[in-house]
């Protein structure tokens, strides 16, 4: 453009030129003229842009719809003083809107006048009206002035005379901003005055608190708001979610029974909390949220289910309490019987039969009274189908126990036909997978493993990633897959609890294959064998093989998280164990037990949960 005006090129001159480059300028709409500008804009061609914007109607140049465009024209042009008149008579126009005041202050900090923008957007907040806070907020932030927008919130806040008034508006901006303090009491100032909005919350802190130290701090102030405030249920119901957050299902069961009295909702919420804790194999905390159940609520409708989840979990605990303990093994079956003596045989109880089952196969090696039980539960009238179909894949497991694989496969087949698309049915297409897989089938376990990576199931679409993916690593060079022939003849082993046999077979294995990619998986396998047989020692040192080789780096972290539980679990020697936590830590940051090793880490050294 300079160099036209050097070549003599006048106004008139410059206008013919425009008009050349647009062509038939004169002729198109208003309409078009504006979508042809806004074109050039979207391009970065501004000059273009500007002239056709400058060519509409005093009036046109300022609509709400053109302003922003034309103003980011003159603004790439770097023509400020036309892009200040342009907002200005903007603002003479639509007195109103003071969201065009903020605009204004945009334009001087664009020409760097940073003083003249603060004192226009401080004008700004001390003539707000209070129906103008959210447009004037709302410009902060799409100009990505987080501070102000606060500000004006804060503002409007005085305005309304309300201490909570934007609370919502507020929570996500301090979020964006990582204000984690002003976060937690915007929060809290929010529910007390509106339960409703505990959803939102809950979701806010979620995405906002990732320190331990925030959720502690957290923590310690709802102790002391439920304290001072017994009667407002909200904190205790935050107070309750935030606990279950830290996996601190001890507190969180303090939280229920009182929400349980509160609410007279027959021990509900302490269900709640006893199941998650189970699922997170918690299972101290799980058995004493169902004993209180059982003891305090036996006419609620939940007491068939809490007898039988006390039993269930206490056969957790004794099954992941290495080595397993047979005496106490029975005596869970008798506790079983006594749920059936006191319940009856019911299709309620049916999961009963199916956990007895379970334990009657698996580990204490009594398939026939298993097999009994489970066809018990398969013919009983009125049965759920759900219960029925869980029972045929116990039944197919205890075939699959007996080396009658055929056997197996129908049953399983019939489940996936049954519950197609549903939890229940990906878990049979799983076992039909791993009976594929142990038979040495690597291709038809693929087939079914590559449908399971798309199950809606995160767990089972976890199980089958990770089997896939061993059969992928040890077929790609070994494509008769001789190696992982033998090594799911020994997965096969542990599946029917011949541990022994299994060990040897590990041993030959490693002897057979020196260097081979199954190495680390084998190691591993043997250290948690050893484990499950009390030889903690031993297990160890096999995963101090896994640790100490640079070319195992796919499980050194599992097998670091693995020996520091042995030695806090087993050995009690809480010293190293904290120091392999600390290591997990460090040198895997992004590994997937980063998080439990850190609540380990902080427990051991005595951090207040």
């Amino acid at each position: 453009m300079r160099k036209l005006l050097r070549l003599g090129v006048g106004k008139a001159g410059l206008a013919l030129w425009l008009l050349a480059a647009v062509p038939a300028v004169a002729q198109v709409s208003e309409d078009s003229q504006v979508q042809l500008a806004r074109e050039y804009e979207r391009k970065g061609e501004h000059e273009k842009a500007a002239f056709l914007f400058g060519r509409l109607r005093n009036d046109e140049q300022t609509a709400p719809n053109i302003l922003p465009d034309y103003l980011a024209a003159l603004q790439g042009l770097k023509q400020y003083k036309e892009a200040e008149k342009l907002v200005k008579r903007a603002m003479k126009q639509r007195p109103q809107e003071a969201a065009l005041g903020v605009t204004l202050g945009q334009v001087y900090a664009q020409a760097a006048d940073e003083l003249a923008a603060q004192k226009q957007w401080e004008k700004v907040l001390s003539q707000l009206k209070p129906e103008q806070v959210a447009p004037v907020a709302l410009e902060f932030q799409r100009l990505a002035l987080p501070a102000w927008a606060v500000r004006t919130y804060l503002r409007g806040r005085e305005l309304a005379h309300s201490d909570t008034e934007f609370g919502p508006q507020l929570i996500q901006l301090y979020t964006q901003q990582g204000q984690t303090d002003k976060l937690m009491a915007e929060t809290l100032r929010l529910v007390q005055t509106d339960e409703r909005q505990l959803p939102f919350v809950r979701n806010m802190l979620q995405n906002s608190l990732q320190d331990d130290k925030d959720f502690a701090l957290l923590e310690k102030e709802l102790l002391s708001l439920v304290q001072k405030n017994p009667d407002q249920s909200v904190y205790s119901e935050l107070l309750l979610w935030l606990q279950v957050q830290r996996r601190d299902f001890t507190g969180a069961l303090v939280q229920a029974k009182a929400l349980d009295r509160r609410g007279r909702t027959e021990g509900q919420r302490v269900l709640e909390v006893a199941e998650i804790a189970r699922r997170n194999q918690d299972f101290e905390s799980a058995i004493a949220g169902y004993e209180y159940l059982g003891r305090e609520y036996r006419t609620s409708p939940y007491y068939a289910l809490v007898r039988q989840r006390l039993v269930q979990t206490r056969e957790d605990q004794v099954r992941t309490t290495y080595p397993v303990n047979a005496a106490q093994l029975r005596g869970l079956l008798q506790e079983y019987e006594q749920v059936l003596r006191d319940l009856g045989r019911t299709p309620e109880t049916a999961p009963v039969l199916r956990s007895m089952a379970a334990l009657l196969a698996f580990q204490l090696d009594e398939k026939e009274p298993a097999t009994k039980l489970l066809n018990e539960v398969i013919t009983m009238p009125r049965a759920s189908l759900e219960v029925v179909d869980q029972a045929k894949i116990d039944l197919a497991d205890i075939y699959l126990l007996r080396a009658e694989p055929w056997e197996a496969t129908l049953l399983y087949s019939q489940v996936e036909k049954s519950h197609k698309d549903t939890p229940l049915g990906y878990e049979a297409k799983l076992r039909n997978a791993r009976l594929n897989y142990f038979a040495g089938d690597f291709k038809l376990a693929q087939s079914h493993l590559d449908i399971l990576k798309q199950a809606t199931s995160r767990e089972i679409a976890n199980d089958a990633m990770q089997l896939s993916l061993l059969i992928t690593d040890n077929t790609a060079m070994d494509t008769a897959g001789v190696a992982l022939r033998d090594y799911a003849a020994v997965e096969q082993q542990v599946f029917q609890n011949k541990i022994p046999e299994a060990l040897r077979g590990l041993d030959a294995l490693l002897v057979k294959y020196p260097g081979h990619a199954l190495q680390d998986e084998a190691w591993y396998l043997k250290a948690q064998l050893q484990r499950r047989t009390g030889d903690y020692a031993a297990a160890l040192g096999t995963l101090e093989r896994i640790t100490a080789n640079p070319k195992y780096d796919v499980l050194s972290d599992d097998a670091l998280f693995l020996a520091a539980s042995i030695l806090e679990e087993n050995l009690q020697d809480r010293e190293k164990a904290q120091q392999l936590y600390n290591q997990v830590i460090t040198k895997y940051p992004g590994s997937i037990y980063v998080v439990e090793a850190r609540k380990r880490f902080r427990k051991l050294r005595g951090d207040a949960l």
